[in-house]
């Protein structure tokens, strides 16, 4: 018995014969167009092997190797499959997939996982890649103290803050995979996008959709609560050491209740995102609203509180320029959001997870894409002219704002293009790209190195 099963560039199944329905139990309607490929292997195979399995089919033609797969049950069995990439009326076309032939074997299959997959794994549970969001902020903080002057701000305490904001991100991550697979929206979401191998940066990473981890095996529901709670306990001691030292670098107990309560505001808001009763992410704009305030203007003001020498002043000048510094990357971040909306578009109306796109549409949705990006580019404009001067003011007005200003129209050119198309990974990813990039350059150019 042969099982025979055919998917597209990302993994979804797109046929299947009968030999694959009984060798791994499931009904074709169960997986053709729902489930990626993935879902029969186990979770550390997939990350260790899969990706470059497929990488060879594509230079040599075929690959062929031993593994192990799952069954529905969970029962697990040994195999030889042989993988060839598939394209679209020969070779000279594009490529669209690939087919797996499968069998099963006698043979006892010990796949060693190594510890780089181990440290992968864990990567992939809390997607610790997109921590950058929250860091970004904090290191744009402590590079314009550098730029302005000397021992105006602690270093023990960027660093503290850099750690706590760590472990706050990862809590969030956890717990919005909590409730995401708890309500069934991960369940239902059969459209989301997976870098694969389209970026050599973002490789196999999850753009949308959630982690999938818990699908994938890698982790369980409880387990990934758990882990949730202990990053919060991390993140709560590190911020009593945090406030601690503010105390010490400015005599003062100001700073230290602000940033405290900014940080609070931030844990409310990465908890309430999926978390019911609120559940920010399906409340008609106020999950994009606030990620553009925890991930731009509230975490730069906080990180001013949290690592100054001096007492920062509520509604003084230093106050609006650390709001200000905020702005373009919060908007940036919040676009990285919204982009990864549309493949989530149907299964999210399906379960009632009313965010942006899912209210007013992919097409109009466009609009608030392109509205955000004017708002990141004019902002920076204001910043350049009301807080900078000199070669900082130039490089800002002739070098970082005609990047982003290319480089928007780039993205917005293939989001107006591909919105209702699996295309628009492509631009998934450069607005990951363009986030990264406009946030090292503003952050060089602060620092004035």
């Amino acid at each position: 018995m042969k099982s025979v099963i055919i998917c597209d560039m990302e993994g979804l199944i797109t046929n299947l014969n009968d030999g694959a329905v009984k060798m791994f139990g499931y009904d074709s309607k169960e997986l053709v167009g729902i489930k990626r490929v993935s879902i029969f292997s186990p979770g550390e195979i997939v990350l260790q092997n899969v990706l470059g399995w497929l990488k060879d089919a594509n230079e040599t033609g075929e690959h062929i190797t031993k593994t192990n797969f799952v069954r529905k049950d969970g029962s697990k069995f040994s195999a030889n499959i042989k993988i060839t990439p598939n394209f679209a009326n020969g070779k000279e076309n594009p490529q669209t997939g690939y087919c797996g032939i499968t069998e099963v074997i006698d043979d006892e299959v010990n796949i060693k996982i190594n510890w780089i997959t181990k440290i992968i794994k864990g990567v992939a549970i809390t997607r610790v890649g997109f921590a950058s969001a929250s860091l970004f902020p904090v290191f744009t903080i402590g590079c314009y103290y550098a730029g302005i002057g000397d021992n105006l701000f602690s270093p023990i305490s960027l660093i503290l803050t850099t750690i706590g904001i760590l472990f706050f991100h990862l809590f969030s991550n956890l717990y919005n995979d909590y409730f995401d697979v708890t309500h069934g929206t991960d369940e239902a979401n059969t459209e989301y996008f997976n870098a694969g191998m389209n970026s050599s940066i973002l490789k196999g990473a999850q753009l949308s959709g959630g982690s999938r981890a818990v699908e994938l095996g890698l982790i369980t529901l409880n387990g990934t609560k758990s882990l949730a709670n202990i990053m919060f306990l991390l993140g709560i001691v590190t911020a009593a050491g945090i406030l601690f030292m503010s105390y010490l670098n400015t005599g003062s107990l100001s700073n230290a209740f602000y940033a405290a309560i900014i940080a609070l505001i931030g844990v409310l808001v990465g908890y309430f995102y999926t978390a019911k009763p609120i559940r920010l992410s399906s409340r008609y704009g106020l999950g994009e609203l606030s990620i553009f305030l925890s991930f731009g203007p509230l975490l730069t003001l906080g990180t001013g509180f949290a690592i100054s020498n001096e007492t920062i002043q509520l509604y003084s000048n230093e106050f609006f320029n650390l709001l200000l510094l905020g702005t373009p990357i919060g908007i940036l971040t919040t676009n990285i959001l919204f982009i990864n909306q549309y493949p989530d578009y149907t299964s999210d109306k399906k379960v009632g997870k009313n965010h942006l796109v899912v209210l007013i549409g992919k097409k109009a949705s466009r609009w608030i894409y392109a509205f955000n990006l004017i708002i990141a580019l004019g902002s920076s404009y204001l910043l350049a002219e009301n807080i900078l001067t000199g070669t900082k003011q130039m490089l800002f007005l002739y070098l970082l704002i005609p990047i982003a200003i290319f480089y928007s129209c780039y993205l917005l050119l293939g989001l107006f293009k591909y919105y209702n198309s699996r295309k628009l990974i492509k631009y998934n990813i450069h607005t990951i790209y363009f986030h990264m990039l406009f946030s090292f350059i503003y952050m060089i150019i602060l620092a004035n190195f």
